[in-house]
């Protein structure tokens, strides 16, 4: 959902390929109930598929739908354009280097974390009202220095980010002032599965994006520019580019 959010599409329909091991009826039960309110809640059909016997493996396939030219790509991004984030990022990637025993947090602020890691929250009113104002979006999956850059690859362009302006979750903002820097860097700047849209718009957007926020109940997050110089670049808080940033995830390694 959240890569169709980024395009500002409306989902519509769903195909699903499934291979199990067995016929679990109580596994399939609880599959389907959740499948099935998600589905209602974005009115989104399914379709069809398939069915088969071998190692559990699910694939689904979202459809979505846009009015003719107003689809929001990687490509449109101009220098002088801000670039925004919805709500927060790195809390998926901290609630996993928690629970794989990389770092400590306290009960609550797991629980809260995790919930963020378990059932992200796809953007999709976001993304339907950012076409006409949004130039370039994507969905922050596989880490914002990675995301980011698909979109400056896209258009041709370079950014400055501001790593003081990066929405995070206070234990984030806490290791980031310690000793766990390091980690909470990767996690900022490189954790995916928060699922938050990043995309740009130019400066007269401002007002247009404000009224959004408040009508949503969404943070929407100014962090840097596009720049004409190509590169990304993230200034720390006092100023001074980062001599390197932290990968974000890849598929292929």
């Amino acid at each position: 959902l959240s890569d169709l959010a980024a395009m500002g599409a409306t989902p519509r329909w769903a195909l699903l390929a499934v291979a199990l091991p067995d016929a679990d009826d109580a596994w399939l039960g609880a599959f389907a109930g959740g499948l099935f309110a998600l589905a209602h809640r974005y009115r989104v059909a399914l379709i069809g598929g398939d069915t088969t016997r071998g190692p559990r493996n699910l694939c689904m396939t979202i459809v979505g739908e846009l009015p003719a030219g107003t689809a929001v790509t990687r490509a449109g991004a101009r220098a002088g354009d801000d670039i925004l984030v919805s709500g927060r990022l790195g809390d998926a990637a901290l609630a996993l280097a928690a629970l794989q025993g990389r770092v400590s947090l306290d009960g609550s602020a797991l629980a809260a974390l995790r919930q963020r890691l378990e059932w992200p929250e796809p953007r999709v009113a976001l993304g339907e009202r950012l076409r006409g104002i949004a130039s370039a979006a994507l969905d922050v999956s596989d880490g914002l220095t990675g995301d980011l850059a698909h979109i400056l690859a896209a258009s041709h362009v370079g950014a400055t980010v501001d790593l003081a302006l990066v929405p995070r979750a206070p234990s984030l903002a806490a290791l980031l002032a310690s000793d766990r820097r390091p980690l909470a860097l990767e996690c900022l700047l490189a954790g995916g599965d928060d699922y938050e849209l990043c995309f740009t718009a130019p400066p007269a957007a401002r007002p247009r994006l404000a009224a959004l926020s408040s009508e949503l109940g969404l943070p929407l997050t100014r962090i840097g520019t596009v720049t004409a110089e190509t590169g990304l670049r993230v200034r720390d808080e006092g100023g001074a580019t980062l001599a390197s940033l932290p990968g974000a995830f890849d598929h292929f390694r």
